[in-house]
């Protein structure tokens, strides 16, 4: 796939075909990009489960013609009776089961706090049970089983089949689903149906949030109805830096965005246009280990922060951090954050309104547990805690998570404007890097760079090993030539899902809209 879509009125690029046309089709009847996105969002909960869900968090950055972006934090904090205590006897959070879930799920807040904007700025107001439609009938008629969840579901099955619900969810006829089968989820179409009638709010401050907290307790889970009542999105200003092609924004914590704009910032320095294959890699898998830095040593709940962020991306701090790379030596290298499921996804419509999301429940299937009566998965991302009380990432009731998700969007210097993104934990800003810098910095076409072979410093699912992974369709020369400066090496599958799903959408200065998707995925770029 080496062709962009291009579209004049409207474009949204999912890692899911469906959700893509879910989103398009409210583009169509007149709905702006926020709630083609909120549409997408649901339709995308069911129809790539092992991925993400309402039973997870979310990140929306928002960027509005002519204005300053807007960034939601949709994630939820740990529950009030998720204290050290509650973890005794143990040296880590697991991560599957009740006792990995341990936050309050944010993304169906965003969704709400989306839409509040949406009317602000002055957009359509389509309503919300036509927003939920697709992801209705989705849920309730059945969607074809792709090979990403049959092949999820298998490997991790043995970890997984054990858990409250989740057999009786995932694993129809009481085996794996084969790709292509007919999933149904009926319990999570009844819960979509009760909020298109009764308001996203009742999920935390309704009759469902009751229902949710009961089943909650029972379950063992440490959040209680009051941890529900409590979530709200919030409106948080976005990172930026100022990079020689325009303006690139992202998350702030306890997102990992620092990370995504310090490594663009950090190779804006090092003559990115002239480098070859291997020295683009190395330079951003270098400039990879400075940001990664940053990250362990910074980024944790905003109320605990040490550090200004964005002082961090001030020109004085990128050139240092740059001026610490050699062009002809890897240097060490210790250990990443690890893997992680999650979807992005970006839309665009014809005023220009533009947005980029991310949606997670963390690992695949998250904790595991499916909320009885609910067909909610609920995440794990509390796992990102330590039980160790002098960490950065101390566990805390109320306390937010560290998130590895981060959207990202640019305004370029010759008046285009971008939205792009991946899944996949570490990789996440490195695919981001990886796309600007190929599409934006050296020319290559939308597609290409997306298509292209990536790689991923750090670790995939059920391994341990922290090398620089390649997909095997980078030359021999390449490989090579990254061994020689010092890099360890592993290859991967041609087309590995372990580098992260991606997209990314472009406004062109006469209104034309370019999409591009990964096909590692089961996505696509729809226009219209």
């Amino acid at each position: 796939m080496n062709q962009s879509n291009m579209a004049p009125l409207g474009m949204a690029v999912t890692p899911h075909h469906l959700a893509s046309e879910t989103a398009l089709g409210i583009l169509r009847e007149g709905g702006n990009a926020i709630e083609a996105m909120v549409a997408a969002a649901a339709s995308i909960a069911v129809v790539y489960p092992h991925m993400n869900g309402l039973g997870g968090d979310g990140f929306w950055l928002i960027v509005p013609p002519g204005a300053d972006p807007i960034a939601i934090d949709a994630s939820g904090a740990a529950g009030s009776l998720a204290t050290p205590a509650f973890y005794r006897g143990s040296k880590t959070i697991p991560h599957r089961g009740p006792r990995a879930a341990l936050t309050v799920p944010g993304t169906v807040s965003g969704w709400s706090l989306a839409l509040e904007i949406s009317r602000e700025l002055g957009g359509p107001r389509q309503p919300l049970p036509r927003l939920l439609a697709d992801a209705i009938r989705y849920a309730a008629d059945g969607i074809p089983v792709t090979a990403s969840q049959s092949a999820a579901t298998a490997s991790k099955y043995a970890e997984l089949c054990q858990q409250p619900g989740f057999a009786a969810t995932f694993l129809p006829h009481g085996g794996v689903p084969s790709p292509g089968s007919r999933f149904i989820q009926p319990e999570l179409a009844s819960t979509l149906i009760h909020l298109a009638e009764a308001g996203l709010e009742s999920f935390y401050r309704g009759p469902l949030a009751h229902r949710l907290a009961d089943e909650l307790s029972r379950l063992g889970m440490p959040i209680t109805l009051q941890d529900l009542n409590a979530q709200r999105a919030k409106r948080v200003k976005p990172l930026h830096v100022r990079h020689q092609h325009g303006d690139i924004y992202n998350m702030p914590p306890p997102t990992q965005g620092l990370v995504s704009l310090a490594i663009l910032g950090i190779t804006d320095r090092l003559d990115m246009a002239e480098a070859d294959e291997a020295q683009t890699i190395h330079r951003i898998v270098e400039a990879t280990k400075l940001a990664f830095g940053l990250r362990d040593r910074y980024i944790t709940d905003p109320r605990h922060m040490r550090a200004e962020m964005q002082d961090l991306l001030d020109d004085e701090s990128l050139a240092r951090l740059a001026s610490q790379i050699n062009v002809e030596q890897a240097a060490p290298w210790g250990s990443g954050k690890g893997p992680g499921d999650t979807v992005w996804m970006g839309v665009m419509d014809s005023s220009g309104l533009a947005v980029s999301f991310i949606q997670s429940i963390y690992h695949e299937f998250g904790s595991g547990v499916v909320v009885p009566g609910s067909g909610i998965t609920w995440q794990n991302r509390g796992a990102a805690f330590s039980l160790d009380p002098d960490s950065l990432l101390a566990l805390a009731p109320g306390k937010q998570p560290f998130h590895t998700l981060n959207p990202a969007a640019a305004r370029l210097n010759d008046g285009r404007t971008m939205v792009y993104g991946s899944m996949g934990g570490d990789g996440q800003p490195q695919t981001q890097a990886a796309l600007f810098t190929r599409h934006v910095v050296q020319g290559m076409p939308l597609q290409q760079a997306v298509s292209a072979p990536r790689w991923l410093l750090g670790r995939t699912w059920g391994q341990s090993s922290d090398s620089l992974k390649l997909e095997g369709r980078f030359s021999p020369q390449t490989v090579a030539a990254l061994r020689a400066l010092g890099h360890e090496t592993e290859i991967l599958p041609d087309f590995s899902e372990a580098v992260g799903h991606a997209g990314a959408i472009v406004r062109h200065n006469n209104g034309m809209l370019e999409g591009a998707f990964d096909p590692r995925s089961n996505g696509s770029a729809a226009g219209f």
